[in-house]
């Protein structure tokens, strides 16, 4: 019994040690998000990543109103020309990308100036496809904060040029569920790209943004 809970706890120790250094990795590879619009360097396009448009209990999600609303404020100040929405698509009744482009354009951008991804099911997925489907070298990545450091991470790991241009969030008694998760999806992109080696669920054919 004794030898059983020995194992257990090094078994506990070397996991909580890896969950640790796959986060500082994560944080100190992918560097800061910014914070202020003035501070971020004009570049084409902006890639904003998806999110329900309602919580768990229903009401507006504060995620998906700060990422839409940040997105737009890069367009508007003359930071990006065009906004690709990339989010998850899995049923006709829940379409991550044309929630956001509704939002978009009732925030004054132009649908002609945002493009699409119904693909995004992952972050991996989202940065992947962004350089692979359609293009994109050198683009501002919109999230959260706390989402940012992954999808930079991804980003950069895959050999973009990326800034990331942190959206507001909610207060934390309304996101703390979400961070926590957040945690464990660092280890598994750590993993996703150095042992796993994952790719996107789907690709196809390229589609580049033309200007």
């Amino acid at each position: 019994m004794r030898r059983l809970l020995l194992t257990l706890l090094l078994c506990g120790l070397l996991s909580v040690s890896l969950i640790v250094l796959a986060n500082a990795l994560v944080m100190v590879r992918a560097g800061a998000p910014v914070q202020e619009l003035e501070h971020v360097a004009a570049v084409d396009v902006a890639l904003v990543l998806g999110t329900s448009q309602w919580s768990v209990e229903g009401h507006p999600n504060r995620h998906f109103a700060g990422r839409m609303d940040a997105v737009a404020a890069l367009y508007h100040a003359g930071k990006v020309r065009h906004i690709l929405a990339s989010g998850a698509n899995p049923e006709i009744y829940y379409n991550e990308p044309q929630r956001m482009l509704e939002a978009l354009v009732e925030r004054g951008v132009p649908e002609s100036d945002i493009t699409l991804d119904f693909a995004g099911r992952r972050t991996l997925d989202s940065v992947v496809r962004a350089h692979r489907v359609f293009g994109l070298e050198r683009f501002v990545v919109v999230s959260q904060p706390y989402h940012l450091y992954r999808a930079m991470y991804l980003a950069r790991a895959h050999g973009l040029q990326v800034q990331g241009y942190a959206a507001a969030q909610p207060p934390l008694a309304e996101r703390w569920r979400v961070e926590l998760r957040e945690i464990m999806a660092r280890l598994l992109a750590v993993l996703d790209l150095h042992v796993l080696h994952t790719a996107p669920q789907m690709l196809g054919e390229p589609e580049p943004i033309r200007l």
